[in-house]
């Protein structure tokens, strides 16, 4: 037994030295088990490690066959004693990573050590399965080479003499050294030599692991296959495939998110060629598939007091063969509002990927919207084009050209605002989900200056929000936080477009009053004050999100409003506060959200608000 053990230990770690041995039972196999009763039943699993060390007995039994063919109801003999004989190596791998190498391992069915069994003699049943490591010592490194090294390499610095001399650790930082050459221009690099001895009687490890960088590599030309629809000269610029340039892993990473956010292909491989052509340049092999062109998509949120929102969306993907996307979306709420008349909101955009560079998408938009509130009523068209830049997986960037005509009726007044606008903003997201993010902020700022027409005056829109997660205790609990300021500058506000202009209340902003309930008031005249949007708002969010079980999570939450009626925050100025509990339950797209809130200060309320929606508040 102890020489099979011994070679499994040299053919898996090229490790020499010393060996592993588990017991053996002195007992005769005929007699063992019983074949009379093929009944199955139950069958117990112990795993015991000497010494105490829990977080290897849990390794061990995370790695372990048996444990998994029991979770998996398979408990015949047969399938047990095929998992333990699997089990000698899955743990010996286990030991070995963890520094272990003058280790016992015992596994018993029934009594009888399942390595003595023969395959063809396995027991009908097995009642309990009893798995026992000594470990022995933990070896430590005498000596950790590797080289040569890149430069900015990241070598784990367990590697190290004095730290535990672990398999996994040595593999870690072959891979690491291989993947620094890599980063570095060097795609062919690997593994040229490895020298691995243990010292038992010193209990240490002395390990030299020598790298082959190759030659530097430059990219070679990029073979393309599987496409149909989409053109092979628009499929290149939107892959923006760096030919010619220094190998960089990262080039190939950037083709390959570039070619999925075109929304374009179901899958998409991208293989190096083995060989590198006579000038060291390397080809490389992209296939892909291209997923069906159309697709619906719809939403939704319930209000007792604001109604219903329904939304709805249908795209088709490769409009003209190029890659560009059409994307028609329609939006209706406040249905059966107490507050309001129906909003509608319909919209056509057209984007086009790798418009200028291959980061750059362009894009044409058009949006209608009848806006019928319960202090004003509003019809706006809105026609611009502009850029969307992605700088980086977390920090995008665009602008654009809009023309936007609106006539605005207050009361019996009737006003038209005609602005040239030049929108602008910058996100950055750090979050770690954006459908339920536990941990991680995101930061957005927008600048809208514009240029009024006849009677609309000109000047800047400000906006900014910042969010923030953080989470403890498994991340069953999570603190979210929103903030959100913003600003007009340089337009008196009768002659600002309505809908430029910023109101609180509802889902969006202070939950427990009613949808854009605060707003501000201005004289018109003989007719008296009208009630309109602020010209400033201040807007904050705290919540505090439990997990309760795996689908189903607690939300304790306040929010705060507060809109002035002149720029920079000045002027006359009111403000609410609303406050509540909710429910989430988790799907694939997203938690479901109900919320029920009311208020706490201010005088926009009209009881308590009831919010149903898809996705967090925020």
């Amino acid at each position: 037994m102890r020489a099979y053990v011994t070679a499994m230990l040299v053919a898996t770690t090229a490790i020499s030295g010393g060996g592993i041995a588990w017991a053996q039972s002195s007992s005769p196999f005929s007699g063992l088990f019983s074949r009379d009763d093929p009944t199955e039943g139950p069958v117990d699993l112990d795993i015991t490690v000497e010494g105490g060390n829990d977080t290897l007995a849990t390794r061990i039994r995370q790695t372990s066959l048996i444990a998994g063919a029991l979770s998996e109801d398979r408990t015949t003999g047969q399938d047990v004693l095929a998992a333990a004989r699997g089990d000698y190596a899955r743990i010996l791998g286990v030991l070995y990573d963890n520094g272990f190498y003058d280790a016992e391992v015992s596994i018993t069915l029934d009594g009888q050590e399942a390595a003595e069994v023969a395959l063809l003699d396995a027991p009908d049943a097995v009642s309990r399965a009893h798995v026992v490591v000594t470990p022995g010592p933990e070896f430590t490194f005498a000596r950790a080479d590797l080289a040569p090294v890149a430069p900015e390499s990241e070598i784990p610095p367990e590697f190290a003499v004095g730290e535990t001399a672990g398999t996994g650790v040595m593999r870690r930082a072959a891979l690491a050294g291989v993947e620094g050459w890599r980063n570095y221009g060097h795609a062919k690099a690997d593994v040229a030599s490895q020298s691995i001895t243990a010292n038992h009687d010193a209990r240490q490890v002395d390990t030299r692991i020598g790298l082959d960088p190759g030659p530097a590599v430059s990219f070679g030309r990029l073979n393309v296959s599987g496409n149909r629809r989409l053109s092979e000269r628009r499929l290149r610029k939107i892959a923006g495939f760096p030919e010619g340039e220094r190998f960089d892993p990262e080039e190939l990473s950037d083709v390959r998110k570039r070619l999925r956010r075109s929304g374009v292909f179901s899958a998409i491989t991208l293989e190096e060629s083995e060989t590198l052509n006579p000038d060291d340049s390397m080809d490389v092999d992209l296939t892909v598939i291209e997923q069906k062109t159309r697709r619906l998509g719809a939403g939704f949120e319930v209000s007792n007091t604001d109604g219903i929102l329904v939304s709805g969306y249908w795209m088709h993907r490769n409009l003209f063969g190029g890659g560009e996307r059409l994307r028609i979306d329609a939006e209706v709420k406040d249905i059966g509002s107490d507050s309001s008349g129906r909003d509608d909101s319909y919209s056509i955009r057209i984007d086009r990927p790798a418009t200028l560079t291959p980061d750059t998408t362009g894009f044409v938009e058009f949006e209608a919207d009848q806006i019928r509130e319960e202090d004003y009523d509003e019809d706006v068209a809105t026609l611009g084009f502009g850029f969307n830049h992605i700088f980086s997986d977390e920090l995008t960037a665009d602008i654009a050209l809009q023309y936007q005509f609106s006539r605005a009726y207050d009361d019996d007044l009737e006003r038209d605002f005609k602005v040239l606008a030049l929108p602008a903003g910058v996100t950055w997201d750090k979050r770690d989900d954006q459908n339920n993010a536990k941990n991680g902020f995101w930061l957005q700022g927008d600048a809208t200056p514009f240029y009024g027409f006849e009677d609309t005056d000109s000047g800047l829109r400000a906006l900014g929000e910042g969010r923030a997660y953080y989470s403890f205790g498994d991340d069953r609990f999570t603190l979210a936080g929103r903030a959100r300021l913003g600003s007009i500058l340089g337009a008196k506000i009768e002659n600002t477009p309505r809908n430029y202009l910023f109101f609180s209340g509802g889902g969006g902003t202070v939950r427990g009053h009613p949808y854009e309930s605060l707003g501000v008031e201005v004289i018109e005249g003989s007719d008296g004050a009208i009630k309109t949007g602020g010209m400033s708002t201040a807007t904050a969010t705290a919540e505090f999100r439990f997990q309760v079980r795996e689908k189903i999570g607690l939300v304790a939450f306040a929010d705060y409003g507060r809109v002035w009626s002149e720029g920079a925050f000045d002027g006359a100025s009111g403000e609410h506060v609303g406050a509540g509990v909710g429910v989430r339950y988790d799907t694939p797209v997203g938690p479901l959200r109900f919320d029920v809130a009311g208020p706490v200060s201010g005088d926009t309320a009209n009881g308590v608000q009831l919010y149903l929606g898809l996705g967090q508040a925020f």
